[in-house]
């Protein structure tokens, strides 16, 4: 019948088309729970992606994301991690997320990145844009520490300027509190 990655394919596409139709932000997140982060592989970050750079060939042949690109880490990796209440320390989920984003990049060493920290709603404009700051900086010192040249990574902080999922309540905090990697 139809490959696994075909079904994969294909319902990220019609979740991509979905949320870029009603969305105000441009990014969408991984399933969480109140405090428990249970994956970043199931979302699909920033912006509609074009054809060509999602599909290495005609949709029918179900090749998958164009590797080396935002795409690819998504499907492949996970371009997330998520953060504690007025935490920047990684869990262990972020480091697993992390060491796997440190092998992708290793296999793709022209690609650089830029390492987005957000903040959840919570506290001042100006206490969030620092606490997202040490979120993206925790992130790229780890894959520094994992081997990847700082120069390939920047970082930027947007506080809670850009939150992943509107609202006032823990579900939607949880998916604010987080770092995004995303291919320049």
């Amino acid at each position: 019948m139809f490959s696994h990655r075909f079904i994969r394919v294909l319902a990220a596409s019609a979740l991509l088309f979905t949320v870029s139709a009603c969305a105000t932000s441009d990014e969408q997140s991984g399933n969480i729970s109140d405090e428990v982060i249970l994956g970043d592989r199931e979302g699909i970050t920033a912006g509609p992606l074009q054809d060509s750079e999602y599909f290495s060939n005609d949709f029918g042949t179900g090749t998958g994301p164009t590797p080396g690109t935002q795409a690819d880490l998504v499907v492949n990796v996970g371009d997330r991690v998520f953060f504690g209440y007025d935490r920047y320390d990684l869990t262990d989920e972020a480091r697993q997320t992390l060491n796997q984003q440190a092998m992708w990049m290793k296999q793709y060493p022209a690609v650089s990145v830029t390492i987005e920290g957000h903040a959840d709603e919570r506290g001042t404009r100006e206490y969030n844009l620092a606490l997202g700051d040490r979120r993206a900086n925790a992130a790229k010192n780890y894959l520094v520490a994992m081997g990847i040249d700082p120069r390939r990574i920047s970082t930027i902080s947007y506080g809670k300027e850009r939150p992943a999922v509107p609202g006032s309540n823990a579900t939607a905090w949880a998916q604010n509190r987080r770092g995004v990697t995303k291919v320049n």
